[in-house]
């Protein structure tokens, strides 16, 4: 097993030194585990190290691990079917992968019958990825106001991207910028249901430059964790 606890100090160094050398603090940034694959004990050590955000791409998997794991924030961070909200609408803090109305409409439906209102940040794909999920940055706004219109049981809480893999991940720094820029547009927004304070960018081979371009919630699971052995 990884030595899960010493990784975790690496990379809350690699947080800071990133966080301050743009004038910003590492408190400014959420360190979102994301545990994919991981069982509950690995999952475990990493709370006990100090992790207190775990993000999951499955539903299945958070059904699964839930009541296995020690209290902890969950985060839904994978594309989400309409037809599964409602397994995890109890259990999940927030979910970083809203790209429809349809899905807002549905986590809305959920979480007025839970008598709870579902933070929730939109997924923008600023590079136009095919292979990924994600509202284009032109098709923004609109889903904005459509949700604020429209969810009563949810509150935006900012935006969320996943930029192109590159081998040198200053090559995909502009994606990030690009999602800052309508961070900043959009947050100024006034109303009770829109309150931006999450910009999810970076994963585990592009957090530091994430945090530069201006992120402040990374979701980092492979070098916390080890690689993925996804044959188990």
């Amino acid at each position: 097993m990884e030595d899960i606890r010493a990784n975790l100090e690496k990379i809350n160094e690699q947080i800071k030194t990133a966080a301050e050398g743009c004038g910003r603090s590492a408190d400014d940034v959420l360190l979102v585990a994301v545990s994919k694959t991981r069982t509950p004990e690995e999952i475990n050590i990493a709370i006990d190290a100090g992790v207190t955000d775990i993000g999951e791409n499955k539903v299945q998997e958070i059904m699964d691990k839930y009541d296995a794991v020690k209290p902890v924030k969950w985060h839904m961070i994978g594309h989400l079917q309409t037809n599964k909200v409602k397994y995890i609408i109890d259990k999940v803090s927030m979910i970083h992968s809203v790209d429809s109305y349809k899905l807002a409409v549905e986590i809305d439906k959920r979480a007025k019958s839970h008598g709870i209102t579902m933070d929730i940040l939109l997924q923008v794909n600023s590079a136009q990825e095919e292979s990924k999920f994600g509202i284009t940055t032109d098709e923004t706004e609109k889903l904005i106001h459509d949700i604020l219109e429209n969810c009563e049981n949810i509150r935006i809480r900012g935006l969320m991207c996943i930029a192109p893999f590159a081998e040198n991940p200053e090559e995909i720094k502009v994606y990030f910028e690009e999602v800052k820029k309508q961070y900043d547009q959009f947050g100024r927004i006034e109303h009770e249901r829109l309150d931006f304070k999450y910009l999810s960018m970076g994963m585990s081979h592009d957090f530091t430059v994430a945090i530069e371009a201006g992120s402040n919630l990374v979701r980092v699971g492979s070098a916390i964790f080890g690689e993925r052995n996804y044959n188990i």
